[in-house]
């Protein structure tokens, strides 16, 4: 163990203004191995580490090599003005809770591995062209993963499709208002936010969009969009990740066999909005780029809301069931499983996990650990009848 970890820890130390014992209780190690880890003749374990970096709020990652936590350069791609102070101050907090999980993980030796990412076609001059190869490409990824056509996929489905076949952490948590989403990626780590919403189609092209700038590199710092509006962005890797995103939920082939096969009757329109589960008016502009339809069919289209076509279409529990799941929390299941891992291995305490999860750390413990209430003798067995209703909270 290097002089400067001891160092770092005795600042630990210093800060709390605790003798020697009683940090090494705090801790819990005996007085005599915390003086001989000081002395440099034990090393510090990997669970000392854990537990000296939560009695001082700190980070294991700062005690083996005093960098501080990665924090993100901030990237504003908006279409409605740039993201105010207090927004950006909340994205970061949120997005340094996933990279503070991520930092123990690589300490621990548990950080998972990152595929290899479909690239950008830079041949293609065009922005435009790079857009739909990318998307012609991760389509290729996730048919050759096993996944069904993106079109044939609910959002919640997309979700842990994306996390499998790219690598990347998909969140879906409250943001400030106006923004849509964020994405995120350093070296062993991708992110990409969804802020939960009463608008499913929004989210779902939301999600498509930020895996655009993740699988074109664009996200080097974090990126926030508010309030996307294709066709309305004057930034050139707005335009291609826009692009990616029709083409990815829509794509050419997929449209022109519903076409073939439906026709384009206003009931045909109606249910293709329910079936590749866009908003008419995403809709109305694929259709209109692939010329199946002009402008004047592409404006009623456009008259009309998503919840409308559902409702005509006699798919109206399958739409509330969509909003419904656009509001949930959902947080990115990976980092919590390889956090819980390394605590029942003995390499880390809960704490990381209380931190990415936004638990508790004491309620945590007894949610993963329940305490058995003491009595006397075996536990009672109750009998039932068949047919009687047993609920179990």
């Amino acid at each position: 163990m290097t002089e400067i970890v001891i160092d770092r820890v005795r600042r630990v130390m210093e800060v709390a203004s605790v003798s020697q014992t009683a940090f090494a209780e705090a801790i819990g190690v005996t007085p005599d191995k915390l003086s001989k880890s000081l002395g440099g003749i034990r090393r510090f374990t990997s669970l000392d580490l854990a537990r000296i970096a939560e009695f001082g709020s700190t980070t294991v990652d700062w005690l083996l090599t005093g960098r501080e936590p990665l924090r993100p350069s901030f990237a504003a791609r908006t279409s409605s003005g740039a993201v105010g102070g207090q927004a950006r101050d909340e994205l970061k907090g949120l997005v340094e809770r996933f990279t503070a999980a991520h930092e123990v993980l690589s300490l621990l030796g548990r950080s998972p591995g990152l595929p290899d990412l479909p690239a950008v076609r830079t041949e293609l001059p065009r922005f435009v062209d790079q857009g739909v190869a990318l998307a012609d490409d991760a389509a290729a990824r996730l048919a050759a993963a096993g996944s069904p056509p993106v079109c044939d996929m609910e959002t919640a489905e997309l979700l842990p499709a994306f996390e499998a076949a790219f690598g990347v952490d998909v969140a879906k948590v409250d943001l400030s208002q106006g923004i849509d989403g964020a994405a995120w990626q350093a070296e062993g780590f991708r992110l990409i936010m969804i802020g939960r919403t009463k608008v499913p189609t929004r989210q779902r092209f939301t999600l498509a969009h930020e895996l655009g700038h993740i699988l074109a590199a664009d996200a080097q710092d974090l990126v926030a969009e508010t309030h996307l509006s294709p066709g309305h962005q004057k930034d050139m890797t707005e335009i291609r990740a826009n692009v990616f995103a029709a083409n990815l939920l829509m794509a050419r082939g997929e449209i022109t066999a519903a076409v073939r096969d439906r026709g384009l009757t206003d009931e045909e329109l109606r249910s293709l909005v329910v079936r590749f589960k866009v908003s008419p008016s995403a809709l109305a502009a694929r259709l209109s780029q692939l010329g199946f339809i002009d402008s004047g069919a592409s404006a009623k289209l456009r008259g009309i809301s998503t919840e409308t076509c559902h409702l005509l279409t006699g798919q109206s529990d399958r739409y509330a069931a969509e909003v419904a799941w656009s509001q949930a929390m959902r947080l990115p299941f990976r980092p919590a499983e390889l956090l819980y891992e390394g605590y029942l291995a003995g390499e880390t305490t809960l704490r990381p996990l209380a931190a990415y999860t936004g638990w508790d750390t004491d309620k945590l413990r007894a949610e993963l650990e329940p305490e058995r209430e003491p009595g006397p003798g075996p536990a009672l067995v109750v009998e039932t009848e068949e047919g009687d209703l047993v609920f179990q909270p």
